[in-house]
């Protein structure tokens, strides 16, 4: 506990406006895909205090950067590719690299440059290759592309092509005559080739839509039809003198789905056999395509669209014929939506399932007939970190003891028919308290580890494996650690309580500096309650240090994870809300904030708030409306008031079909409630936000004003889900949220 009268009261301009609490990162790091040596992107020496220039964004352009090598065990320096190499001719400066890749043989580089944002990520920009046999540098593409149009470019297997989309089409470049040739042609305002719509890449994280085959011959891809999905209409009001409106197809609950159907096409003669798969595509969904462990065949998972079966097939490359070998099933939904990841010294590959309740990594045979737990325990297994296949290992994140923490396992891989953990090696050693990630070299020798707690920044070290004796740090936020240090700040606690029926909760808790348990303090809740996110983790976050803040100014700040949360409590912790979404997670809130009140008698109960973003926002409605007795002052930040406006893949995967459950999206829908408002709410939307609508703010306001319930509104103009976008946006939104609690609760 800090009482020193010196130490150190946090601000939001300090936080918000001078980011002095984020944390220093190392440079995007890559192992190689044999050995153990890793390249990185670094700005190149004499260029350390050049001032960079911005791009439309507010991110930095890259313009000093080379790639460097370094050897783990010595961290020898060298430059593999130099400001020079990456000058294209003509040129006074070196390409920005935003991304690179390396050919099979290491003879070519491929350089993305000069990115574009497409929804969340950079996704669309300029690809160019090094020759580094001799420093040729070209530009890919045609000489009439429009600029930064190009997406997903990559090397052919045998390193003698390059593949890309432009403009929703797939197009193939010979690197050595630099012909380009068209494998697709169909594309048009509702029909787009090897990428996806909106709601694929948010809801089942895929992007890039095309996979080369082993030997190079062939190109599997996605073409989804978004005609039968109805276009969301976004408004911009600010940029230009009069309103531009940005299309949209956004399927959302019941409405019709963009159909998704998979493509082979031959590169010599580009002609596309179509993968006759079971259904009508649009009411199907293909979330995950790719190669199986040869040249003749795909393997494609398909779900229906209740998402409660993944069916497995192998399509014959030249057929398309579709032959299912495997399948998941739920009684719910299926969460779990990955590659499988082939074994070369087998006909085998790694599957992740909760079929026995938990999600495990399970060893399949090639037929699908035989499968084996390789993790089994009343755990769950977070990621599939590597697999060292030489020494019979598997790498993976789970933490069996604290679900807020995360650490390092190995296991067997060939299971030896073991039916308990007892093979399972921790390899996170025990100072290595909170949050551990790895990014393993290829051959899991080497790792960069990175460590953080709830207030104790990111720390990464190269480390070797499987003893982590730690080599060399690469990043230590020696100087946060040291400023945090000197903050006012009271202990954090990690606790638990019980829901109505007995169900443990965990939660945190944090104290105001100077705490005295026999004052009265009003309560901050921080939520989020939905299956796509855990908010009680012993990780380190800016938000934390905000928190810490409003504990500065006289709060106690807690946090819940209900139950579906993403807590890795089991497959029965997650699949408990279905079709039941909001209602049964707002009331183990309100029964934890009880059980607190009942434990510690220093929290003020009729000073009670809440905020949450997204998810967190709908819940922070929910907690409103429907006990609005207990929660007294409320921050919606980005809510889905209606449930029926949200999109279908996710929506429906965790409260069923509309056809099953519509009067369950009616009374687990925030709005349907918002006449008992009693407190105070102050909602918060960006109006050009693509992920949770401004319409359900609008719907929710209207549905206010009916019943005469008083509330507070901030639209932030033309900011997307996150509110970020523009000068001074996070600063303005949470000098806002501290300023509201600070009136409404009036902390001592």
């Amino acid at each position: 506990m800090t009482k020193d009268s010196a130490a150190v009261i946090l601000t939001n301009e300090a936080i918000y406006q001078d980011w002095e609490y984020n944390p220093q990162r190392p440079g995007v790091i890559r192992w190689a895909d044999e050995g153990a040596y890793f390249t990185a992107l670094e700005t190149a020496q004499g260029f350390e205090e050049a001032e960079l220039e911005k791009d439309q964004y507010g991110d930095d352009i890259k313009l000093y950067e080379e790639i460097v090598q370094y050897d783990p065990a010595t961290l020898e320096r060298e430059v593999l590719i130099s400001l020079a190499q990456l000058t294209p001719e003509g040129s006074e400066n070196a390409l920005p690299v935003d991304s690179y890749n390396w050919s099979k043989d290491r003879k070519l580089v491929l350089i993305y440059t000069n990115a574009k944002y497409v929804w969340r990520d950079k996704t669309r920009g300029e690809y160019w290759v090094l020759n580094l046999q001799n420093d040729e540098l070209w530009q890919l593409g045609g000489d009439d592309y429009e600029p930064s149009q190009m997406m997903f470019g990559k090397f052919s297997p045998n390193g003698q092509k390059f593949a890309y989309v432009y403009h929703n089409n797939i197009y193939v470049q010979d690197l050595k005559s630099r012909e380009i040739t068209a494998l697709t042609t169909d594309a048009s305002d509702t029909i787009i080739n090897g990428l996806f719509d909106w709601a694929y890449e948010e809801e089942f994280s895929i992007q890039d839509g095309f996979r080369w085959s082993p030997d190079s011959q062939r190109i599997a891809y996605w073409q989804l039809d978004t005609h039968a999905a109805q276009d969301f209409l976004i408004i911009n009001n600010t940029d230009t003198l009069y309103p531009e409106v940005n299309a949209i197809p956004y399927p959302k609950v019941g409405e019709e789905n963009s159909g998704a159907r998979i493509g082979i096409t031959t590169i010599a003669e580009p002609k596309t056999v179509w993968v006759t798969l079971p259904g009508v595509p649009k009411d199907m969904y293909v979330p995950r395509m790719d190669w199986a462990d040869n040249a003749d065949q795909v393997l494609i998972q398909q779900m229906n669209r209740k998402q409660d079966t993944n069916t497995l097939f192998y399509a014959d490359a030249k057929t398309g014929e579709a032959r299912p070998f495997f399948v998941e099933q739920e009684e719910t939904f299926i969460e779990l939506v990955e590659d499988p990841k082939w074994l070369k010294d087998s006909k085998n590959f790694l599957w992740q399932s909760e079929r026995d309740g938990w999600k495990h990594v399970y060893r399949v045979s090639r037929d699908g007939q035989d499968v084996i737990d390789l993790t089994p325990g009343d755990f769950d297994v977070t990621e599939l970190v590597s697999v060292d296949e030489a020494k019979g290992w598997l790498y993976f994140i789970a933490s069996p003891d604290e679900v807020s923490q995360r650490y390092l396992f190995r296991t067997r891989l060939d299971g030896n028919g073991d039916t308990n953990s007892s093979q399972m090696q921790r390899i996170t050693p025990v100072e290595s308290v909170g949050t551990n990630s790895y990014k393993m070299s290829a051959d899991a020798t080497w790792a960069i580890h990175t460590v953080s707690s709830f207030l104790s920044p990111p720390v990464s070290t190269l480390v070797s494996l499987p003893d982590h004796k730690a080599h060399h740090v690469l990043e230590d936020n020696a100087e946060l650690v040291e400023k945090i240090e000197k903050l006012a700040k009271n202990e954090v606690e990690f606790y638990r309580v019980e829901a109505r029926d007995g169900l443990r909760l965990d939660g945190f808790l944090m104290r105001p500096p100077n705490f005295d348990p026999n004052k009265k303090y009003p309560l901050i809740n921080f939520v989020y309650g939905e299956p796509a996110g855990q908010t009680v983790r012993d990780v380190y976050s800016t938000r934390n240090i905000w928190h810490l803040m409003m504990t500065q100014q006289g709060f106690i700040v807690s946090s819940i994870d209900n139950r579906g949360t993403k807590a890795p409590r089991g497959r029965d912790w997650r699949r408990s809300v279905y079709g039941n979404i909001g209602p049964l997670g707002a009331r183990d809130q309100a029964d934890a904030l009880q059980a607190m009140c009942a434990r510690w008698d220093y929290i003020d109960c009729d000073r009670v708030g809440v905020w949450g973003h997204s998810g967190g926002g709908s819940m922070t409605l929910n907690l409103l409306f429907r006990y609005p007795d207990q929660y007294h002052v409320g921050v919606s930040r980005a809510p889905v008031p209606d449930q029926r406006l949200y999109d279908s893949i996710y929506q429906e995967r965790y409260s069923g079909l509309l056809t099953d459950f519509a009067e369950n999206y009616r009374e687990a829908s925030a709005i349907t409630h918002a006449k008992n408002l009693q407190g105070k709410l102050l909602l918060v939307h960006g109006t050009g936000d693509d992920n949770v609508h401004y319409q359900g703010a609008e719907r929710l306001i209207n549905e206010l004003i009916k019943h005469n319930r008083q509330f507070d509104f901030m639209a932030y103009p033309n900011r997307r889900h996150g509110i970020v976008e523009g000068e001074g946006t996070s600063l303005h939104l949470y000098t806002m949220q501290s300023k509201y609690f600070i009136e409404h609760l009036q902390p001592d």
